[in-house]
């Protein structure tokens, strides 16, 4: 976002504030009363309880740290809202959160109004000088969370949605371009030694830091992103009944679910069928595959006799083809909400359409700087058994995203938009 060159530093981080919260509503705007409640497993949140939690973070961290005299808008709602933080008090099991029928959403909509207006006046406090160093990174951190939360609202809805048997559509779809991907080709990246991490002045995650050297073995890297037809190809080859492509837990996996084909997949009549934000529609050939684990991403790279990059491979070659955050680029804010057919021979789709597994375990970086205080358990504390994705997705917001970003999840998991890239 572009913020006026006149305005003050506590007014410029206030729009920012307000533009980002409105966006949260935003994604709310389509769904029924009865839609903000439903969990229909674990790892998917209500969108109340998003709304909600994004909320308590700024009340939380800032406002009943730096409001002098704040009174909480309502303390038994700290029980509600708190995610894991084991440093701020007792919480709500994470598969209970559907259960919160109470408050109803016009409290937790009274809660964010409530909090709005105190942080604009905690703000406005700076507006002849400069927002105070501590205060300022502590909303930006919120912002920035926030912004997490919406890609994660994008996601869950598409959950709660696609699995009702109804199928009923978030939003209208707009109309395909006929085009059709380059054949598939690799881009060669030198060997040598590169620098990974956040470089930059801008705002980053601990996990991102610190700079570091890592020696990289000449490779090369897809320049798109696996359609979905190149994925038909695994499913129609036996890719999920030849156990010689799997990892040993990642068969495991399949086997026990019985997974036949990517998440919101269905086959009818001799056609594979996908939910999507639009509702069920006929699966596109030409579109990128998403919604896969990174047990599938590994065993489609076996059967194709390569292998996924690892992350600091991924990000020195992204460095290489890009300087920025290419214009092009499908982010949450082009409101396609799913991977676009690449646009011509120069959209590698490193950054955008589908976050991207790497080969590389979610780990620290040497001298990790882990923030301090009750913020350390932001990242820091699930740095094992998940796996690294790079590059973002269709429902990530622009200004979120950066070359440095580390997304990490666990190998089954596949409700975000995630798809493969190839090396070799």
């Amino acid at each position: 976002m572009t913020l006026h060159p006149n305005l003050t530093q506590a007014r410029s981080l206030l729009q920012r504030y307000q533009t980002i919260r409105e966006a949260s509503l935003n994604l709310c705007a389509p769904l029924e009363l009865e839609d903000f409640v439903a969990q229909p497993v674990v790892f998917v949140s209500p969108p109340k309880w998003h709304l909600g939690h994004v909320t308590w973070f700024f009340e939380n961290f800032i406002l009943a740290k730096y409001q002098a005299g704040y009174t909480l808008f309502n303390e038994r709602l700290n029980y509600c809202f708190n995610s894991y933080y084991q440093s701020q008090g007792p919480r709500i099991l994470r598969n209970k959160r559907g259960n919160l029928t109470r408050p109803p959403l016009q409290e937790v909509l009274a809660y964010r109004k409530h909090v709005d207006e105190h942080i604009a006046r905690l703000l406005l406090k700076f507006q002849n000088g400069a927002v105070p160093t501590e205060l300022a990174t502590l909303i930006e951190v919120g912002l920035q969370h926030e912004q997490q939360h919406q890609e994660l609202l994008v996601t869950d809805i598409k959950y709660i949605l696609g699995h009702n048997p109804l199928h009923p559509a978030y939003q209208e779809q707009p109309a395909t371009p006929p085009t059709t991907p380059a054949p598939l080709a690799f881009i060669p990246i030198s060997e040598g030694v590169y620098e990974i991490g956040h470089q930059g002045e801008g705002f980053c995650w601990d996990n991102e830091l610190s700079v570091h050297k890592a020696y990289i073995h000449e490779f090369s890297i897809a320049n798109r992103l696996i359609t979905n037809e190149e994925y038909m190809e695994f499913i129609t080859d036996g890719g999920y009944n030849n156990f010689e492509h799997w990892l040993d837990e990642g068969w495991a996996w399949v086997q026990q679910l019985e997974v036949k084909a990517p998440l919101y997949w269905y086959e009818q009549d001799g056609e594979w069928w996908h939910y999507t934000l639009g509702g069920l529609q006929k699966v596109n050939p030409h579109q990128p595959v998403a919604h896969i684990s990174y047990f599938e991403a590994d065993a489609y790279a076996r059967w194709r006799g390569m292998r996924l990059p690892t992350e600091q491979e991924w990000e020195a070659a992204c460095r290489q083809l890009h300087h920025d955050i290419p214009e092009y680029a499908n982010f949450a804010e082009t409101n396609l909400l799913h991977p676009r057919i690449q646009r011509d021979n120069t959209d590698n789709q490193l950054l955008g359409d589908s976050w991207e597994w790497t080969g590389s375990a979610y780990l620290p970086y040497p001298n990790y700087p882990r923030f301090k205080g009750a913020l350390g358990e932001y990242n820091g504390k699930f740095m094992v058994n998940q796996m690294v994705l790079r590059g973002g997705s269709c429902a990530t917001p622009r200004s979120h995203i950066r070359i440095s970003y580390r997304n990490f999840f666990h190998a089954d998991e596949r409700w975000q938009f995630t798809g493969i890239r190839l090396a070799k």
